[in-house]
């Protein structure tokens, strides 16, 4: 009988050992859990910053073309009722009448840049 208990006592003893040296890993390509925090009004407001400029040709013939909205829109054609005036590398302008939108191809870059 003193034998039974040894060898119970031992294999309990081997299964809390097990336990005690198991961790929780977590995924080391996770990002952060701070970075998936979003403010409450975040979710709420949903913001129109109007057309993107996605891409900008400009061919050694002298063809521009902008893909603004995933639409192809070659310089002098129209684009939601505005023409494309003016392409250049990083920006284009469209006018419609007298007003005129200058659209950035990195918008974000542009407004640090400002500050």
């Amino acid at each position: 009988m003193d034998e039974i208990m040894k060898h119970a006592l031992s294999f309990c003893l081997l299964m809390l050992s097990g336990l005690a040296g198991a961790q929780t890993l977590t995924d080391p390509t996770q990002p952060p859990p701070e970075s998936r925090l979003q403010p409450a009004n975040a979710l709420d407001v949903q913001v129109s910053r109007g057309p993107v400029l996605q891409s900008v040709l400009i061919g050694s013939n002298g063809r521009q073309v902008a893909v603004i909205d995933g639409q192809t829109v070659r310089k002098g054609e129209k684009f939601n009722g505005a023409t494309l005036v003016q392409v250049s590398k990083n920006q284009v302008v469209l006018q419609n009448g007298k007003n005129k939108q200058i659209l950035t191809l990195f918008p974000e870059a542009a407004d640090k840049a400002a500050h």
